[in-house]
């Protein structure tokens, strides 16, 4: 803990400079995903996505950042910049072999639909299980089922490919972002 820290309790408690922190390290990553999504630059539009974001940012930073530390808050915003590319070019693989199942002669032949169960090893916190959860179903072909406080997962594949990496690179990418390795 940091000599900032104010402690009630034994606990440490939000103050008004991690709120800030907080909120800030959420509106940056919020606003530069707005920017990549919109694809609108001009004034107009980009004053509604800050003040969106802003109003978002202030009102859920401690969703995305739960921690009641600032430190290393920047080096978390950091990781999750890093993990998001990552994520987006798994989705476009996974969206091209959808895209090969859906338009091959044989595709009866070649959907083979499974529920994959398994147990995340690395996880621990429940943002980080959500943030799996979400990435999994985010990638096409997979769709998390069921995931429970204690990491069980229950995923559905649409065939043996889209359902063999799991939990694998993807967990341990998120264990990172989220320091939990």
């Amino acid at each position: 803990m940091g000599s900032a820290d104010v402690f009630h309790n034994g606990q440490s408690v939000w103050t008004p400079h991690k709120k800030i922190m907080s909120s800030i390290a959420t509106f940056i990553l919020m606003l530069g995903v707005w920017v990549l999504l919109s694809g609108k630059f001009d004034p107009f539009h980009l004053s509604l996505g800050i003040i969106s974001c802003a109003i978002v940012a202030f009102l859920s930073s401690d969703l995305l950042f739960p921690s009641r530390t600032t430190k290393g808050l920047f080096v978390r915003l950091w990781r999750w910049m890093v993990y998001l590319p990552w994520l987006m070019v798994e989705i476009v693989k996974a969206n091209l072999h959808v895209t090969y199942l859906v338009f091959h002669p044989r595709m009866m032949d070649l959907i083979d639909p499974r529920i994959i169960k398994f147990r995340s090893k690395k996880l621990k916190s429940d943002i980080a299980l959500v943030t799996f959860a979400n990435s999994i179903t985010l990638t096409p072909g997979t769709i998390t089922v069921d995931v429970s406080l204690d990491g069980d997962f229950k995923v559905h594949a649409i065939d043996k490919v889209s359902g063999d990496p799991l939990p694998g690179e993807m967990e341990a990418r998120i264990a990172k972002t989220f320091g939990e390795v």
